[in-house]
Order: C-alpha cells, then structure tokens, then sequence
C-alpha cells in the first residue's frame, strides 16, 4: 500500500493554499529522504504561488528546510540515517550544460543558468510537507547547538543576507546600512553587528525603530536623505523588495560604496535615480546578489549556533497553511513564518 504524507500544495496562480494527503518521496539514487522538522516561509513562496515562477502546479513550496535523514539512496556515502540536515532553493545541477562546464560551486547562479537545475520547492517538491527527497549533494550538517526552527530561516534569509554582506567585502572601517527591517533584514542587522561594524537601519515603520537597536543598530534612520545627514554607510543591504525605497536610500550612499540587491521584485527593474551627484561621478557598484555558495551557507549556520544571529519566527502547523499564507502575502509575518510539521 502506498504511503501518504501531508503536504501543503499550491494549486494554481493566485489560488489559497491547500492541505493535500500525497505520496510520500523515496530516496531515489543520489538523494536522501528527510522527515521535515521545520520548513522556513521565504516570500518567493508568494511570488510562485502568484505565478511569477512559471506554470509548476500543483506543487509544495518551501526552500528553507530541515530535518533528520532517515533514508539513504544508492550512491550516497556523504550522508546517513540520523543525520540533521538542511537544503536551500537549489540542490544540484545538470552537470553537462556550457554553464556546469565552466564547475562553478553550487549557489543560487545555478538556478538561472544551468539548464536543468533541480530547485526546491519549483522543480522538485518543497519543504512544506512531513519528508522531503533531497539530493544528497545540496545539504548540509546542521550544527548540534542549532535547534530546527532556528535553523530553517538560516537556510535562506540568512544564507541571502550572509551571502550579499560578503560580496559587498566591506573593509573594517567602513559603515553597513540595512534598508526593511523585515524577514531579511532583521537577520542582516544582526550578522553585520556580529562582525563588529557600524551599523545602521533604515525603516519607514516607527514601530520598528526600538526593536532595530535591540537586534543590533547603532542607530536607526527613515531615509537615505536622513542617512546621507547621519554621516552616510559604505555598504547598502537592500533586504526588501521595495525598489523605490532601495533607490531613494542610496541618497547616502558614500563615495565608493556599493548597493547590494538581496530582495527580490520581478515585477519592475531596480532603478538608479539622477537626481544629484551622478552615480558614475561617485565610482559606486550595484552587486547583485544570491546564495553565494555552501562555504556561506556554514558560516551563516555557525554563527547562528553560537547565539550570533537568531531569527524572530512564528510557528504553524501544516493544517494552519492557509492562515500562514495570508500573513506572509500581507507583509504581516514577524519576522519569518516557520511550520513545523
């Protein structure tokens, strides 16, 4: 008799979500099977359930995702049972495309160039859902002092954020601004504290200003204008998906800084405004940005073990999906959605 699971499953553009009694995956060669013991929301789970990740339905989103291994597939030696494991958005690659060609590490590029990428939660099954299939090579140990829930969003807000305030390489003396103190932000705040650099929030939410200085600002501004007066950052963390903001804050952008794009909007293109000291004139860089590699991801996990960054979560159970979703398409999660099936 074939076994079922829960699972949460998108069941078309812009339709609720829904609770669905599904087989349950096999670990087929290469993968391993994980019994979920918590699965992050990520607002890219909105964007696909609105159809901007094309027609995949019916499907079960979710890349922020963690667990135990409870089986293994044939060819996995990297990997046992009992495991504690975590996967993010792309877990592995074709291998035979001009782009795996090129044996670049697996990060979030992978998903936009190599021709066949296996993506969680888009290609494959997501995270929300009682087990998983991973390939074995898209995961990664959990450290034993890092506890699921605060795990799953280290999967990818943190993983994103880590990943954008290394390839913006700031210099020690230099000064980090986090614009939306959000699911994103409010993990970047702290990582960049954690780093010992002076650090600076931007948010349009009064409510949010005492909250920013508790995870870790130095101080805390409405705008780039106000930035630009504060004495102005070096780095630019855009952690929310509002581009209008993102272009109104590089106002205090420094000379030499560099603005880095660790939200997403596929509804409209970041714009650089030209109003003011022309941005070529100021020699500043606009990096964008994704997962930058497993070596980041580890980081990222290893500084949350040690109590450096914690996630502001809300707990579900699979059952509350369709409450869940509500919350996170209304911008009303705080901070990150976790269910824990």
């Amino acid at each position: 008799m074939e076994k079922k699971m829960k699972a949460v499953v998108m069941t078309g553009a812009n339709r609720p979500w829904e609770v669905w009694q599904v087989p349950m995956p096999k670990a087929e060669p290469g993968q391993v099977l994980v019994k979920v013991r918590a699965s992050g929301m990520c607002y890219t789970d909105v964007w696909s359930t609105q159809g901007y990740g094309g027609d995949i339905y019916p499907q079960t989103p979710g890349h922020e995702v963690v667990g135990d291994v409870i089986e293994v597939g044939a060819g996995v030696h990297t990997r046992k049972v009992g495991d504690r494991v975590g996967t993010t958005w792309v877990q592995s690659a074709c291998g035979r495309c001009a782009y795996c060609r090129e044996n670049r590490p697996l990060t979030g590029q992978t998903a936009m160039n190599c021709v066949s990428p296996r993506t969680t939660g888009f290609v494959a099954q997501g995270g929300h859902a009682e087990y998983i299939a991973i390939a074995a090579e898209g995961t990664v140990l959990l450290p034993d002092e890092l506890s699921y829930v605060d795990a799953a969003p280290m999967m990818c807000a943190g993983y994103t954020t880590w990943s954008g305030l290394r390839d913006a390489a700031p210099q020690p003396h230099e000064k980090v601004a986090v614009l939306g103190i959000g699911g994103l932000g409010h993990v970047a705040l702290q990582l960049a504290q954690a780093c010992g650099f002076e650090t600076i929030a931007i948010t349009h939410s009064p409510d949010k200003h005492a909250l920013a200085m508790q995870l870790g600002a130095d101080r805390v501004v409405d705008s780039g204008k106000a930035l630009l007066e504060s004495g102005g950052a070096d780095i630019l963390l855009v952690t929310t998906n509002d581009f209008d903001s993102a272009q109104e804050a590089m106002t205090g952008l420094k000379p030499d800084g560099r603005v880095v794009l660790c939200g997403l909007d596929f509804s409209k293109p970041f714009a650089i405004s030209s109003e003011g000291v022309p941005f070529h004139m100021m020699r500043q860089r606009v990096i964008g940005s994704t997962h930058g590699g497993q070596q980041y991801l580890g980081e990222v996990l290893n500084l949350a073990a040690k109590g450096k960054v914690k996630p502001i979560v809300e707990t579900f159970s699979l059952d509350q999906a369709g409450e869940a979703y509500e919350r996170l398409a209304a911008g009303k999660m705080r901070f990150r959605g976790v269910f824990v099936p």
